[in-house]
C-alpha cells in the first residue's frame, strides 16, 4: 500500500468516532476504512456510512472466502475490515484509518507491523459509564447488563495499550484531536518541531501524566500492563 496504516482502537463509549470525525476535518488525505458487521444500525446510522451491516451468514460467507484483512466476534456480533480497503486506500494514493476492536487490532499489527497504532483511552470509569448511559438512552434502549460488560471489556482492553504505539486520553475534544492530527503529520514526516513534541508525549511508554491518571482511575498499575 502507498500510504500509511491507521489502527484507532478504543473501548465502546469513549468518543472515538468523534474524534476520528474530526481529525479527518482538520487532515487532509485521510481514508476511513467501514466496516462490515452483524449487529443492527443504531439511531442514525446508515449503511455504508458508520458499518457496511450484514448478515451472520454473509460475513461467514466472506470469511471463508478470505475477504478480510481482520474479523472478531465482540458481543455476540461480528466485526471485521475487508481486504479491499486496503486496495481502495492504494489507488486513492492516500493513508487508511482502521477504527477496530482490540482483537482486530493486534491481527492487524501481526499482519503489518508498520501501521501506526493508537490507543484512546476514556479519562475515567465514571465519563466512559455516563457516555454509555447517554448513548443507550439516546438509541432508546436501557439495558444494564449490556452496559455493565462493556465496562468490564474497557477495564480489559486497558491492560492492553503497550501493544499500541501511541495511547491518547480524550477528555477534551479539542486537545485528542491536535494530538492525533500531530501523530498523523508525524508519521507523515510532516510535523514541525512543536507537533513532534506533542506526538512524542503520546507514545504508549512516555507514561504522560494524563495517561497515568486515566488508568489509576480504572485501577489499573503499570505492573498490570
Amino acid at each position: 500500500m502507498a500510504g500509511i496504516l491507521f489502527i484507532i482502537s478504543a473501548p465502546s463509549g469513549s468518543g472515538k468516532s468523534t474524534l476520528v470525525n474530526e481529525v479527518r476535518r482538520l487532515v487532509s488525505g485521510l481514508d476511513f476504512s467501514v466496516s462490515y458487521t452483524t449487529r443492527k444500525p443504531r439511531g442514525s446510522e446508515e449503511d455504508g456510512r458508520e458499518y457496511h451491516f450484514t448478515t451472520r451468514e454473509q460475513f461467514e460467507r466472506m470469511i471463508d472466502a478470505g475477504e478480510f484483512l481482520e474479523w472478531a466476534e465482540v458481543f455476540g456480533n461480528y466485526y471485521g475490515t475487508a481486504m479491499a480497503a486496503l486496495d481502495l486506500a492504494h489507488d486513492h494514493g492516500t493513508d487508511l484509518l482502521l477504527d477496530i476492536d482490540v482483537q482486530g487490532a493486534l491481527q492487524v499489527m501481526e499482519e503489518l507491523p508498520e501501521a501506526v497504532s493508537i490507543f484512546i483511552l476514556p479519562p475515567s470509569p465514571e465519563v466512559l459509564e455516563r457516555r454509555l448511559r447517554n448513548r443507550s438512552q439516546a438509541e432508546g434502549v436501557a439495558n444494564e447488563s449490556i452496559i455493565e460488560a462493556r465496562l468490564a471489556e474497557a477495564r480489559t482492553e486497558l491492560r492492553m495499550i503497550d501493544d499500541y504505539r501511541y495511547a491518547l486520553v480524550n477528555d477534551a475534544l479539542d486537545q485528542a484531536a491536535s494530538e492525533m492530527r500531530a501523530i498523523v503529520l508525524t508519521s507523515r514526516g510532516d510535523a514541525t518541531p512543536a507537533e513532534g513534541d506533542l506526538a512524542a508525549r503520546c507514545v504508549t511508554g512516555a507514561r504522560s501524566v494524563r495517561l497515568e491518571a486515566a488508568l489509576a482511575s480504572f485501577g489499573i498499575s503499570a505492573a498490570e500492563i
